[in-house]
């Protein structure tokens, strides 16, 4: 069995996005009673989530991004800035972004350290949506990105970043651009938030879906594209971008994955990752807005990172 981080912080509880919004606390409450009552947590290896150094975001993000949030967070408990359409920022809420991108640097740190083979950050506000300059799809930082860039900055020199999330990672991918230093592959349905096409390239690998889709058009666009492309680009470290809102029982979209499918693309990534990463994987949470059909991906995703 493999040793797995599990990261997390009272503060991504503290979120408000306002009442009705589907990105709620209720997530993360649902993940971990899950983990705890299936005693799968107890398996883990619990941390904290750090508060994510300014030059970490700084990466991923540009200055005057950054110093925006910064000066615009609301000053009262209980107020609510809009950021964008679907973006809230409530007076915890840029603790509770700190903390979910320092959980995926720390994550980062952990495995390019040996302490772990893999990791999991249970987090929000999410972040593959963020963009170098602006907020975006419930989304303040780019998590993943910050770690990823963390990575390379502390030596590995090729990073894939793997996106099953029902969205699009758009953020992710403009702050990529034309970095050949990292593999971008991403599964999710089209047309459909956020509206923006995928662009493709050597390095940017598109799989989108038509509404609808289930098991059988993702595996196989797994299969087809990502696995030869992970092949060729040999990545020394792996990241997620685990979104769990393809599930068949969410609500915001309309794809049919199932959870074995969820276990199934999990264990194809530890493969790779052993094979050209020493297993060296960073997944963090992106959508998931059905808590049940959530908390019950989220175990699965685990179990397959454990090796179980």
């Amino acid at each position: 069995m493999k040793k797995t981080a599990f990261i997390t912080h009272p503060s991504c509880l503290q979120h408000d996005t306002g009442t009705g919004h589907p990105e709620s606390p209720e997530r993360l409450m649902a993940i971990i009673e899950q983990l705890e009552v299936s005693g799968l947590h107890y398996q883990l290896l619990d941390y904290d989530a750090p508060t994510v150094k300014r030059e970490c975001l700084e990466r991923a993000h540009t200055k005057e991004y950054l110093d925006s949030i910064e000066q615009n967070k609301p000053a009262i408990d209980g107020d609510i800035l809009q950021l964008d359409a679907d973006t809230q920022m409530s007076f915890h809420s840029l603790e509770a972004a700190k903390r979910a991108a320092g959980a995926v640097v720390l994550a980062t740190d952990l495995v390019l350290s040996g302490e772990v083979n893999n990791a999991f950050c249970a987090v929000r506000p999410p972040g593959h949506h963020a963009k170098r300059d602006r907020a975006m799809g419930f989304c303040i930082y780019n998590n993943i990105m910050v770690g990823v860039y963390h990575a390379l900055a502390c030596g590995i020199e090729k990073v894939a970043l793997l996106d099953f999330d029902v969205h699009h990672g758009n953020g992710s991918e403009n702050i990529i651009a034309d970095d050949e230093m990292i593999l971008f592959c991403s599964t999710f349905q089209h047309p459909y938030y956020p509206y923006e096409p995928c662009q493709g390239s050597e390095h940017v690998i598109c799989s989108p879906l038509s509404a609808g889709a289930g098991s059988k058009e993702f595996r196989v666009e797994v299969t087809n594209k990502w696995i030869p492309a992970l092949d060729k680009f040999r990545p020394q470290m792996i990241f997620i971008s685990a979104g769990f809102d393809a599930h068949e029982d969410d609500y915001l979209a309309n794809l049919n994955f199932t959870e074995d499918d969820y276990y199934w693309v999990t264990e194809k990534i530890v493969n790779i990752a052993d094979k050209y990463a020493t297993g060296r994987i960073v997944s963090s949470l992106e959508g998931g807005y059905n808590t049940e059909a959530l908390a019950n991906s989220v175990e699965v995703h685990l179990l397959a990172l454990l090796d179980k």
